[in-house]
């Protein structure tokens, strides 16, 4: 299994770009994660953990029950906002136009109609980032005075240089694939920037990675979603990775930025078999049930805006992907009793559309039972 993000240049990228877009950026909510430094992804230790992915359960199946990474988790380790409104919105049988609008006519030269994906390649080329990858022995430092002296936003507007930016980002990082390019969907959440600071991203990002868990825990190859948030999610709750926490970072969200996890050669030629039955004998009083308490900074705007949230019963909407939050089989998670609960009992409420469409849909109006339920703050999982 290969994962596909690539967080370097999204690091590189974002600080080499001028203050007032980094700002304008920061005011979206992603500031606080794209302080985080990139590491090593773990790709032995994923994959072991995604064998443990249960569809029907939508958790992972551990040896000491039911573990799922929730809104809490999203809020502490990434600092992304998981309060706010849903993502949804429409999805086009072509986005000719809206490219041409929202990043640049040269990302449709050339180009047939219909349009409804393009090249993460093509963002970053529009830059001066063609091809930009770090090397081996090359540090972050390093990489990123290259790369700010090889950006070039040209007479782009400040606009469309965000636009161009976020949506790399999103490809890359947030909203990852199996494919090398991007479906146009999300260059519409950009439209209006300042709009887009009032979204939940770290909910439509968590909903994202839900929804392909399911393929990466087969036969693919590649792995999609956000996997160093699910890699250090593991890490948190049952230490057994590659990774170790930095010394004063102990409690500052994104906690996340508190491990450094370095390619190590002791553990490059693991296989993810090994990582699969130390996991099958870790030891269940060393699982950590309630990490953040008391441990880190509860004031952090994400997570004192998302604590509402952390203990409802919601459904994680991202355009057309709809996932289910089954917060009941985790109330340990929040330092509850956790009963037995039979799952076939909980329903299968959750869809996830990945096709592309041949007429338009509006999602806010598909979804409507559910942006209501998730405005309204979902409903109280019983203690």
């Amino acid at each position: 299994m290969r994962s596909r993000v690539i967080w370097d240049l999204c690091w590189a990228w974002y600080r080499a770009l001028p203050e007032a877009q980094q700002t304008r950026i920061a005011r979206m909510g992603f500031g606080h994660f794209l302080s985080v430094r990139p590491f090593h992804v773990d790709v032995p230790y994923l994959e072991a953990l995604r064998k443990r992915w249960e569809e029907d359960y939508k958790a992972f199946i551990m040896p000491w029950r039911h573990m799922i990474p929730t809104l809490e988790d999203v809020a502490y380790l990434t600092g992304l906002p998981v309060q706010g409104e849903p993502i949804v919105g429409q999805e086009r049988s072509d986005y000719y136009d809206d490219i041409v609008e929202l990043l640049g006519p040269e990302f449709v030269a050339g180009r047939r109609r219909p349009i409804r994906s393009i090249l993460l390649g093509s963002l970053s080329e529009a830059v001066g980032l063609r091809g930009r990858r770090r090397g081996p022995l090359e540090t972050l430092e390093e990489f990123y005075t290259g790369v700010r002296g090889a950006l070039d936003l040209g007479d782009k507007s400040e606009e469309r240089s965000v636009r161009i930016f976020i949506a790399y980002l999103f490809g890359q990082l947030f909203f990852v694939t199996q494919s090398s390019q991007m479906n146009c969907k999300f260059v519409l959440l950009l439209r209006d920037l300042a709009q887009a600071g009032r979204y939940a991203w770290g909910a439509a990002m968590l909903g994202h990675l839900f929804s392909l868990l399911p393929n990466s825990s087969r036969r693919s190859q590649s792995t999609g979603g956000f996997t160093p948030f699910l890699q250090i999610w593991g890490y948190t709750r049952f230490p057994m990775g590659c990774g170790v926490q930095a010394e004063g970072r102990q409690t500052m969200v994104p906690l996340m930025a508190r491990w450094e996890v370095a390619p190590d050669p002791r553990v490059m030629d693991r296989r993810a078999e090994d990582v699969r039955a130390a996991l099958d004998h870790y030891p269940y009083d060393q699982v950590v049930w309630t990490p953040y308490a008391g441990k880190a900074d509860a004031s952090h705007p994400a997570v004192a805006a998302g604590r509402p949230l952390f203990d409802r019963h919601l459904l994680l909407l991202c355009l057309g992907t709809c996932e289910v939050l089954y917060l009941e089989l985790v109330v340990r998670t929040l330092g509850w009793h956790q009963p037995a609960m039979e799952v076939p009992s909980l329903g299968k409420e959750g869809h996830s559309h990945r096709r592309f469409f041949a007429e338009d849909r509006d999602w806010s109006e598909e979804h409507e039972s559910t942006v209501a339920c998730w405005r309204d703050g979902g409903d109280q999982v019983l203690r």
